[in-house]
């Protein structure tokens, strides 16, 4: 019987899934784990003209609800600080942004179920 897995692998596991997702539907993946300031942005990626930063949410079972709603109003200001820390270190102030949600159910199967909130939120 394998280990169960570490929140930190199911969070990994989750992040490689939605990468992996998002250049199967053309996005170009710009950056990964990108911190500031104790927050991170799990993925930063490029399509049709935005720059599209991603925050991805892994759970292996629904006992504590939708992965997508722990991402609350103090997650989203985290998100939009760590976000401005990463276009102004680009010199991109000024380029279109917005926030992606990805959800990613990954049970101890091979059968994972993936949803893809596009403008989830906005960069303003």
């Amino acid at each position: 019987m394998a280990a169960k897995k570490t929140k930190q692998e199911v969070g990994q596991n989750g992040e490689d899934i939605a990468a992996r997702y998002l250049e199967e539907k053309g996005f170009t993946i710009l950056d990964r784990n990108y911190n500031f300031e104790y927050a991170e942005l799990d993925i930063v990626a490029f399509k049709d003209q935005f720059i599209v930063f991603v925050e991805v949410k892994t759970r292996t079972s629904k006992s504590y609800g939708e992965p997508e709603d722990a991402i609350d109003e103090k997650k989203r200001k985290k998100l939009l600080h760590v976000a401005e820390a990463w276009i102004f270190e680009r010199r991109m102030e000024g380029a279109p942004a917005r926030f992606d949600v990805i959800s990613v159910l990954y049970p101890e199967t091979p059968k994972q179920e993936i949803r893809h909130y596009e403008e989830a939120f906005w960069y303003l």
